[in-house]
């Protein structure tokens, strides 16, 4: 910084989070410390595409010259690297905001995360993606010198910073528009100033960008034994665009860094899918699904989508109109030769094409995870478990495709002793029961609260599987998800459940029998507990319990309810329905008390029941004092 400079420099602190954020880099959180240059180079590639979008409208911007590129160099004397691209540049107010703020969602979820533990950390922050900070790994002091497109030369910005809380901004001239990052490496990492190595680093991570990254020209000088450089620029890169090229000419390890310039992940992403479409609507689509949920997955503000190109040309970064929202978690570029250069959100949410596309790129991404089901079991269980409650909300949103969701899906069963979502529809269907015509379920609070819900009790009596469904997403996607391969879903805690195609004839006589037997109890129950209860009856669903609630096939399940009533939503008044268990002895019990103890062994019963639904009690402090008060009677 000139002396000129230091008069009108400003010092600014950074927001909390950078600084933390700083501390972990400073510290060496990463082993790979080369992929700085990746996501600098990353970063002039975006600021190049933003300048060719904005020159549509505005050719100005140019400033007579259209060519775009990013250059790097070095000098090994002064431990420097200089990464400059002639893109959209900065104005002074945006270095401040781009470069002393995280201004992303999810971030107080990142912080919340980090453990102190160096590894696991280290895979969190390339999680969540730095970019620009990533320079400090490496870096003892950081210059930035930026001018906005179509803005005089005297209205540059420079900014500078050591990484140590604050940083420091002043005006500064600049001829040429676009933002040059310099580099002061500190001493043990003065090997990143070389040109043989800046160039493999670039080949290796920096190949799929489809602008040109230029270095000087260098020869070797055997006489000094040192590489010369010339004035004379030449291109170290591909520079075409991966997604253009034909899929046998790219290799993995190409996809992998391309996932992460696009992204800005530093893990692999999990599985792509790279295809040209023809036909009346013509589009290039490359779609990656990550590893590891972002934070904002669950923020309906965040901002996501794919890259939206249009004949190459760069339009938006986060074209969340070209998947549907279940699908939101995927990344990746779509290009279209048919869209206009010009298209806007509005005409995304409007087009024709746009909707061919969307419904095109949905298929292919559930063709996607339709192979790893059948081929790589191991990689979509780590789908599932990352994105399962994502995909669910398909089943609501996406009606032409709902039985392919619907095949996808994943959930914990009495079939095996684990909270693990590894049963499929089609699974439990290939092992239902002789006789058996419908497929069901119970849902609960909890993976628990369902493991040991007293509605299970017949099915385990008779060996009949029950799906487990505890998440929130699960009520919601029962309602539009009805049958699957012509078997009706049932729940298991709703109406009169008929075992009746699973009882024999004995069976069926034994339960006509008791419920007439036990008709004057089930009268004087529901005399007693009133409006508290719908109806009371007899059941033959239950074996361990003396009581269950239930409430009608067509009514709001009590678990559906809860939530509603968490979230604060008006709910209707549903009463549940009282099912007793005529074998069990304290059913047995009430009957034979006396009048003066009935009315607290009654409700006693049905609050039993409630409780072991996961219901709260009206009263709790009654509950208690009515179970003592008849404790003490025995």
């Amino acid at each position: 910084m000139s002396q000129v400079e230091q008069q009108n420099a400003e010092t600014l602190g950074f927001q909390t989070e950078v600084k933390q954020l700083l501390q972990l880099m400073i510290h060496s959180l990463y082993s790979n410390k080369e992929i700085f240059l990746r996501e600098l180079v990353s970063n002039a590639s975006d600021a190049c595409d933003k300048l060719r979008f904005e020159s549509i409208d505005n050719p100005d911007l140019l400033e007579g010259d259209g060519e775009m590129r990013i250059r790097v160099e070095y000098d090994k004397e002064q431990r420097t690297i200089t990464i400059s691209d002639n893109g959209i540049g900065m104005s002074r107010d945006e270095a401040v905001k781009n470069l002393g703020t995280i201004a992303r969602s999810g971030t107080k979820e990142f912080f919340s995360q980090l453990t102190g533990d160096k590894q696991k950390d280290a895979q969190l922050i390339g999680q969540f993606g730095v970019g620009f900070y990533s320079s400090f790994i490496v870096a003892e002091k950081v210059s930035v010198l930026s001018r906005r497109a179509g803005t005089p030369e005297t209205e540059g910005v420079l900014w500078e910073s050591e990484g140590q809380g604050d940083f420091r901004v002043a005006p500064a001239e600049k001829a040429d528009r676009g933002t040059a990052i310099t580099l002061y490496l500190r001493e043990e990492d003065a090997e990143f100033a070389d040109g043989w190595r800046l160039r493999a680093i670039l080949r290796r991570y920096s190949d799929h960008i489809s602008l040109p990254i230029q270095m000087r020209k260098e020869d070797w000088d055997a006489e000094k034994q040192e590489q010369i450089k010339s004035n004379e620029w030449e291109t170290v890169n591909q520079a075409n665009a991966l997604w253009t090229r034909a899929r046998n000419d790219i290799e993995d390890e190409q996809y992998i860094e391309f996932y992460k310039h696009i992204a800005h992940d530093f893990e692999d992403p999990l599985a792509w899918t790279h295809n040209r479409v023809e036909g009346r609507t013509e589009y290039t689509q490359l779609l990656y699904i990550p590893k590891r949920a972002p934070f904002d997955l669950w923020d309906r503000d965040a901002k996501r989508g794919v890259k939206l190109y249009v004949k190459r040309v760069f339009i938006m970064d986060d074209a969340e109109q070209l998947l549907p929202n279940y699908l939101r978690f995927v990344r990746g570029v779509i290009d279209s030769a048919d869209l206009p250069l010009n298209v806007s959100r509005e005409i995304l949410q409007e087009s024709r094409d746009v909707r061919a596309i969307r419904d095109g790129s949905a298929r292919r991404v559930l063709s996607l995870l339709e192979d790893l089901a059948e081929n790589e079991p191991d990689k979509y269980t780590q789908f599932w478990q990352t994105f399962g409650q994502v995909l669910k909300e398909g089943v609501g949103e996406d009606t032409s495709n709902k039985e392919r969701i619907a095949g996808l899906l994943r959930f914990a069963s009495t079939h095996n002793d684990s909270s693990v979502q590894d049963v499929s529809l089609s699974d439990y269907i290939g092992r239902m029961k002789e006789g058996q015509d419908k497929i069901y379920y119970v849902t609960a609070d909890s993976y628990a609260a369902a493991k040991h819900s007293p509605h299970l009790e017949v099915f385990r009596k008779k060996g009949i599987e029950v799906l487990l469904l505890s998440e929130r997403v699960d009520e919601w996607m029962l309602s539009f998800l009805t049958e699957f391969d012509g078997k009706t879903l049932v729940s298991v805690a709703k109406g009169g459940l008929d075992l009746a195609e699973l009882a024999d004839e004995e069976e069926k006589q034994k339960q006509e029998k008791v419920a007439e037997e036990f008709k004057p109890l089930v009268e004087r129950l529901e005399k007693t507990l009133g409006e508290k209860v719908k109806s009371v009856r007899v059941t033959g669903r239950l074996v361990d319990s003396p009581a269950c609630v239930v409430v009608d096939e067509h009514e709001m399940s009590p678990h559906l309810l809860r939530m509603l009533q968490a979230a604060g939503q008006p709910t209707p008044d549903v009463k549940p329905i009282l099912e007793i268990n005529p074998d069990h002895q304290l059913v047995r019990r009430i009957s034979e008390v006396d009048e003066a103890d009935f009315e607290d062994w009654a409700t006693l019963l049905l609050e039993q029941a409630m409780l072991a639904e996961g219901a709260l009690l009206d009263e709790p402090a009654a509950f208690v004092q009515r179970l003592n008060r008849l404790l003490l009677q025995q």
